[in-house]
């Protein structure tokens, strides 16, 4: 059970990017067309990439599995902490919009909320810039991220 419930550390960068592009096309679309049938999906996503890394989520597991092996790149690897937080943020914003849209019958803010998921994600997607991370990194220079969460972290840190 223990297994089930990690997150990889580190993360393959091509495979973070590929779901992020993916992220950022639903959003788009969940937003460009009003489907609040999407949000709940992008949510029930980022909330099984958190706990479980790929192994619940079907675009992570399409990512790891099945496009990244066949991708004829040299992979980089960043830190596990730092993505999965980022992937709690993500699951934060889709959740709320989620309750916003069904809950609330807010339809405006929550495709508000998803319209800044897309931004984040299409940065990642298209850039490799990971908002949440930076944040995390943001957390450990400030302290609230003790030093003991992520050793690899640090060495990120000391570069920058």
């Amino acid at each position: 059970m223990r297994g089930l419930f990690s997150f990889p550390n580190p993360v393959n960068e091509t495979s973070a990017r590929l779901v992020a592009g993916t992220v950022a096309v639903l959003a788009v679309i969940a937003v460009a067309f009003q489907q609040g049938w999407l949000l709940p999906v992008l949510a029930y996503g980022f909330v099984a990439r958190v706990l479980t890394g790929p192994t619940l989520s079907p675009l992570g597991l399409l990512a790891t599995r099945v496009v990244t092996p066949r991708l004829p790149v040299s992979h980089r690897y960043s830190p596990g902490p730092a993505k999965r937080f980022a992937q709690a943020i993500g699951a934060a914003f889709t959740v709320t919009a989620t309750l916003l849209w069904y809950g609330a019958g807010a339809h405006v803010a929550a495709l508000a909320v998803v319209a800044v998921l897309a931004v984040f994600a299409s940065l990642e997607a298209a850039f490799g810039l990971c908002v949440g991370c930076r944040v995390f990194y943001v957390g450990m220079r400030i302290g609230l991220v003790p030093p003991s969460v992520c050793e690899d972290c640090l060495r990120v840190l000391a570069v920058r």
